[in-house]
Formats: structure tokens, C-alpha cells, sequence
């Protein structure tokens, strides 16, 4: 009840400001454009607007004096602190994924319909699920844990995916080529490879029956969990903390030269470990969990001069670039 209380305000108060901003700015302009049938998306897109802002005000107020306090690397080079940034307004503002909704959004219209055409159907996971927690009033909690854990579940294919399949890792290696990680550098993706994954967790979520209001609020849980992971600084949540959530430590073992991105086969092979994004329960049923490294410098070991310094691009067109060309060449591991 004292939860409700507390969430019901903070939903309305943000309904309201997406409202305001949906009335005040997108809807004359668009009016303004022409484009009145586009209403619908544009408001979607003023809630991952403000969720986006959200989520900055977070890293900068809490995750920023956290890379200065304790930060791993000391000596972290500006201009590529810059470019992860572009990477995360362009994500977190819904640059990136107004696009991808205008993209996908029709292409996944029509399958479904088509489907529904021949009986085929999805499930409604939290009607499914509710015959599970009997006397639970407010299902809607218990419903957004199942969606957390079958997304995260998903993500850890996906991200397997990334680490196994050549050409996928040909774009994948876009992320890992950060040698200075910080909390800027989730969002260092190649397009390709996050239109992918996007792709299939819309479809995924379409097919579950996941409310849009939850999804949003999925989404901005786990990103800002990832931006935690991937920021510079040195801290661990302990023996059973880091088994139950995804840390800084750990995570940063799966960027490191050498162990993250490599198999058992050796240098150049594909594999890695730590693939989880948000629960290392993942990694430890599947035995790909490490929890015994260290605070390992970053990045992959052909970019080292002695294993022939191979460039991945220090600007964000350069990167999407040779992300391209890797992928399409006869070897794009």
C-alpha cells in the first residue's frame, strides 16, 4: 500500500510533464510540419525523452563522483570519453530508437496481424503468470520482476551471439574496442548491431504482451544498470552481491584484453565470459561466469601493437565505418 502510494504520485507527475512537452513543443510542431499523423509516435517519443534526461541526471549526479572517487584508469583519454557521449545522447534522448520504432514498428504490425489471420497468437505473460502468486494484490510488481528476467535471459543469447557468430562480432567489436571504459560506454554500439538486438527484443516483447508503460520502464532499469557495469570505477558488491547482480568488477573482466572476447582456443578465437547484463545467474547455469579477475586493462588484443594494432576507429562515422567493412570482408573476426 505505502508503495502505491509513493509510485501513483510519481506516474502522474510524469505523465503530466510528458503531456506539457507533447502539447507545448511536439504537437504544434509536427502540426506545423504537416505530419499530425505521426501524433501518436511523438508522443512515445516524449517519454523516452524524459526518461533519457532521467537517467543522465542520474549518472551525472551519482555515477560521475563515483569515477572520481575511486576510478580504475587515471589517464583516460577525453576524445573518446566524447565519442561515447554522442553514443549515449543519440541512445538515451531516443534518437536511435524513434527510428527503430518507425522502422520496425509496421514490419512488426504486419507479422503479427498475419499471424493472427492464421490463429496465431502471443501470450499474455502477466494473465498467464497470475494463477502463480494467489492473494497478491498489485500483480504489476510481480509482473515487471517476470519481464526483467526474461528479457535479461534473452540478452544473455543475444549477447552470446554477439561473442560467437563471426559477422556478429565483427559489429559487436565496435563495443569492445573502448580501451577506457566509463560510464559513458554502454551506449558504444555499432547501429547495425543495436538494431538488431532492438528488432528482437520488440519482438519478443510484442509476443509476451508487454505493456508500454513497463517496457519503458525496463528499459531505463536495465540501461542504467549497464552504465553502472561499464563505469570507471573500482568497485565490487562483494561475494554475494556480485552473484546477484551484474558490478563494475564484473563486468569489466568481459572487457578485458584477452579474456572477455576470447574462447579457450586462444588468442583470435571467439568466446568470452560474464555475458550477463543485469543477473549473473545467467552466467553461473551456463558456466560462463568468472569472478576471479581482476581490475584488467580493457579492449581487444589486436589493437595491441605486438598483435598487429588493428584500428577500429576513433571517431563515431569512422567506427560505424570499419564496423561495415569487417563485417562484409572474407574474415570479419
Amino acid at each position: 500500500m505505502i508503495d502505491e502510494m509513493l509510485l501513483m504520485p510519481l506516474g502522474e507527475a510524469f505523465g503530466q510533464v510528458q503531456q506539457t512537452l507533447f502539447e507545448s513543443v511536439a504537437q504544434p510542431l509536427l502540426f506545423a510540419m504537416g505530419q499530425g499523423n505521426l501524433l501518436e509516435d511523438a508522443y512515445d517519443a516524449t517519454g523516452w525523452l524524459l526518461v533519457g534526461l532521467l537517467q543522465l541526471g542520474i549518472m551525472l549526479a551519482f555515477f560521475g563522483p563515483l569515477q572520481r572517487w575511486r576510478p580504475v584508469d587515471r589517464h583516460a583519454e577525453p576524445h573518446d570519453e566524447r565519442v561515447d557521449i554522442l553514443y549515449t545522447l543519440i541512445h538515451r534522448l531516443g534518437l536511435f530508437r524513434l527510428g527503430v520504432f518507425c522502422l520496425v514498428g509496421p514490419l512488426l504490425d504486419g507479422l503479427f496481424g498475419a499471424a493472427a489471420v492464421h490463429g496465431i497468437h502471443g501470450i499474455q505473460l502477466e494473465a498467464w503468470m497470475a494463477p502463480w502468486w494467489p492473494g497478491v494484490s498489485d500483480t504489476a510488481w510481480a509482473a515487471f520482476v517476470a519481464y526483467l528476467l526474461v528479457f535479461d535471459l534473452l540478452d544473455y543469447w543475444i549477447h552470446r551471439g554477439q561473442h560467437r557468430l563471426d559477422r556478429w562480432w565483427a559489429l559487436h567489436a565496435v563495443h569492445h574496442s573502448q580501451r577506457h571504459m566509463t560510464m559513458w560506454s554502454d551506449n558504444r554500439n555499432h547501429l547495425l548491431d543495436d538494431l538488431l538486438r532492438d528488432v528482437l527484443i520488440a519482438l519478443v516483447a510484442r509476443a509476451i504482451g508487454v505493456p508500454p508503460g513497463q517496457f519503458v520502464a525496463i528499459v531505463a532499469c536495465t540501461q542504467l544498470v549497464e552504465s553502472l557495469s561499464h563505469a570507471n570505477i573500482r568497485l565490487s558488491f562483494g561475494w554475494l552481491g556480485e552473484r546477484l547482480l551484474v558490478s563494475p568488477r564484473f563486468h569489466r573482466q568481459h572487457h578485458a584484453i584477452g579474456v572477455g572476447h576470447e574462447g579457450e582456443a586462444g588468442p583470435g578465437s571467439l568466446g568470452g565470459c560474464n555475458f550477463a547484463v543485469l543477473f549473473p545467474i545467467w552466467d553461473i547455469l551456463f558456466r560462463t561466469a568468472r569472478f576471479d579477475g581482476g581490475l584488467e586493462p580493457t579492449g581487444i588484443r589486436d589493437q595491441l601493437p605486438e598483435y598487429g594494432g588493428r584500428d577500429y576507429g576513433r571517431g563515431f562515422w569512422s567506427q560505424q565505418w570499419l564496423g561495415l567493412r569487417r563485417l562484409l570482408s572474407r574474415h570479419p573476426a
